[in-house]
């Protein structure tokens, strides 16, 4: 009985942890999106983003889903959001934008998509409407993650969702874009000082990965 309450004891501390870095992102997100002269991550180097700081917004209707995701996947980044994968580019770029999460947090419901259902995604460059192309479930080791020469999305969570202990496999869901609708230009400059002081305010770590 002890030994249960100590385990309940951790898992609830990290669950609070998790609650408090998750809105502490989503309020770095807003004040991100709301500051003028800021719109273009794009333009910036993608291995000056901050690790831990709010870079994409995606939603999903079918599932009820909105999450702000943040840069970098180590496991205290993955209790804040959603992942970007370092080195990809982000939504709505030429290229092959990587979002990943756990399965049992941010990505709890993400085996209920369907191909042909809609995601959508915001930066401060643009908002993007992608529709589901693929859904495949493949080996933790297998390589599948492949650059691409157009816009594309990929999300990514381990499977089976609802699986004790290490899941032995991934769900790879790959979008493709609908519409794009882009905000207006601005400097490189503000849209990196925006993303540093996000990140000290989540309070990760700034070390890119």
């Amino acid at each position: 009985m002890t030994v249960g309450l100590i385990v309940l004891a951790v898992i609830g501390v990290q669950l609070l942890r998790g609650s408090v870095a998750r809105d502490r992102a989503r309020a770095a997100w807003t004040r991100l999106m709301s500051a003028s002269s800021i719109s273009s991550i794009p333009a910036m180097s993608l291995t000056r983003v901050s690790s831990g700081a709010p870079v994409v917004r995606v939603i999903i209707p079918s599932i009820r889903l909105d999450e702000v995701v943040v840069e970098g996947l180590s496991d205290k980044d993955l209790w804040a959001g959603p992942g970007h994968m370092p080195g990809t580019v982000f939504p709505g770029q030429n290229g092959n934008a990587v979002i990943s999460a756990h399965r049992d947090r941010h990505f709890h419901r993400l085996d209920d998509v369907r191909v042909g259902e809609m995601i959508e995604t915001q930066t401060p460059a643009m908002d993007v409407v992608w529709r589901v192309t693929s859904r495949r479930v493949v080996h933790r080791d297998d390589k599948v993650i492949f650059e691409t020469a157009e816009p594309q999305l990929t999300l990514t969570t381990c499977w089976p969702t609802r699986y004790l202990g290490p899941a032995p496999d991934r769900l790879i869901l790959t979008a493709v874009p609908v519409s794009t609708r882009e905000r207006g230009a601005a400097t490189a400059s503000a849209a990196k000082a925006a993303l540093t002081t996000a990140a000290r305010t989540t309070g990760m770590t700034t070390a890119t990965r």
